[in-house]
């Protein structure tokens, strides 16, 4: 009897290790999960991308990131971020909202955020290894990254089409003169995404945009594991004013007007994803990308600028 109990016990041990086995081979690995197989170009379907009006400001924005001012209550809210990957829902909510004047776009995000975290004080550190959110604003040509983290730490990056770059002088800008041995850049070929058709880019990672202003608001304690938050909120205002640079050769209109188009990404990237079987990439965003990789611009969201005022 005895040898027939330790029998069974081996074999439902046999049993329970091969089952396991089973279940973490069919578990698809992060780098399965960011980077599908298969992808074509564009990875995303025209009719999947994320449709938002910007209306304008019918007063002063106080940027302190509080969000207090009626204009942002009256604001029209993003839906809320997918995974940047697949699209699916994700297990905390972000949202954006746009609003603009004649000296700037405004964007703010909320973002839920049981525990807060950040790390990055210095400017330009590598904050994507935080929690952070991200804009991209692209143009013709070129395309501007602005990344933020809960201590309000910047990161930033300005991108040119290599084509493009010669083709429309770019080089008569000093602050992206790939000749003057002072400006830092360096050749860029995507994140996920490598075969992009307009090939490679420069990227000036040390560019700042100018004029840009931040604000940061944390509803809770940052860096503080043995309580719960509510989360964080940002706000930005982009002036008009510094697109100089990013728009030289794009003919359209800035400040935009009543009907114009604009390609924008947002997205927020954690250190820490929801587990199986959801299938996090731990990159979230308003559009989805079907890759790991945020510097698509032809799957970034379409921003509708209209002249109405966001009160009426």
């Amino acid at each position: 009897m005895k040898t027939c109990i330790q029998l069974i016990m081996t074999l439902v041990m046999m049993v329970s290790v091969y089952g396991a086995s089973i279940l973490a081979a069919d578990e698809p690995t992060l780098a399965e999960i960011r980077h599908p197989k298969g992808v074509n170009f564009p990875p995303v379907q025209k009719s999947d991308i994320v449709n938002y009006t910007a209306y304008r400001t019918s007063g002063p924005i106080n940027l302190d990131g509080e969000l207090a001012e009626s204009d942002w209550a009256k604001a029209p809210a993003s839906p809320s971020f997918v995974d940047l990957v697949s699209g699916q829902p994700t297990m905390h909510e972000t949202r954006i909202k746009i609003l603009w004047d004649e000296q700037y776009l405004y964007v703010a995000y909320e973002i839920e955020e049981p525990n807060v975290q950040a790390k990055f004080l210095k400017r330009d550190a590598p904050i994507w290894q935080d929690n952070d959110i991200e804009l991209f604003i692209a143009f013709d040509h070129t395309y501007y990254e602005l990344e933020v983290n809960a201590h309000g730490t910047l990161y930033e990056g300005l991108f040119i089409w290599q084509n493009d770059y010669t083709k429309f002088e770019f080089n008569q800008f000093p602050d992206v003169n790939i000749k003057d041995p002072k400006i830092k850049h360096q050749p860029f070929n995507g994140v996920g995404y490598t075969k992009h058709p307009r090939g490679k880019r420069w990227a000036f990672l040390a560019w700042d945009f100018p004029g840009l202003r931040s604000a940061v608001q944390i509803n809770g304690t940052l860096n503080k594991d043995d309580d719960t938050d509510r989360g964080w909120t940002v706000e930005l205002a982009v002036p008009w004013k510094g697109m100089k640079t990013l728009a030289h050769g794009d003919p359209r209109a800035i400040p935009p007007r009543e009907g114009n188009v604009w390609r924008m990404d947002f997205s927020r990237f954690n250190q820490y994803r929801e587990s199986s079987p959801a299938r996090d990439s731990g990159g979230w965003a308003l559009s989805h990308h079907g890759i790991w990789d945020s510097h698509i611009p032809e799957v970034f969201a379409k921003v509708t600028f209209t002249n109405k005022k966001v009160s009426k």
